[in-house]
């Protein structure tokens, strides 16, 4: 089991940036893949972003695509969302979990991730 605790989220204006970082402890942290995920009021949890266990694979939900990019610091155990060009339909409260599959497929799903933060909320006005 690995423990994780994000960090960054905070109020943004449209068109801003905020980076997400979650902090990892516990197990080996360059044994899990890592994802992003978020949850807006009355909606379910859906998929982010995703990075292999190297770093040297990623994944993102299309409409973030060229907006956001997922990376990580296997030293500082730590996995980073850098968010620009923020939009209101981007507000959610944002969750990083750890994966230890190695299967790509199981990243785009909150089944294929075995541990996750509180997560971190993300308010992007208009």
């Amino acid at each position: 089991q690995v423990q994780l605790v994000e960090s960054g989220g905070g109020l943004v204006q449209a068109g801003g940036s905020l980076r997400l970082s979650c902090v990892a402890s516990g197990r080996t942290f360059s044994s899990y893949a890592m994802g992003w995920f978020r949850q807006a009021p009355g909606k379910e949890r859906e998929f982010v972003a995703a990075i292999t266990m190297s770093g040297s694979n990623t994944w993102y939900k299309d409409s973030v695509k060229g907006r956001f990019t997922i990376s990580r610091d296997n030293a500082k155990n730590t996995v980073y969302l850098q968010m620009n060009s923020l939009k209101p339909e981007d507000t959610a409260v944002y969750y990083c979990g750890a994966s230890i599959t190695p299967d790509p497929g199981s990243y785009y799903y909150t089944e294929g991730y075995d541990d996750w933060g509180q997560g971190t909320q993300v308010t992007v006005s208009s």
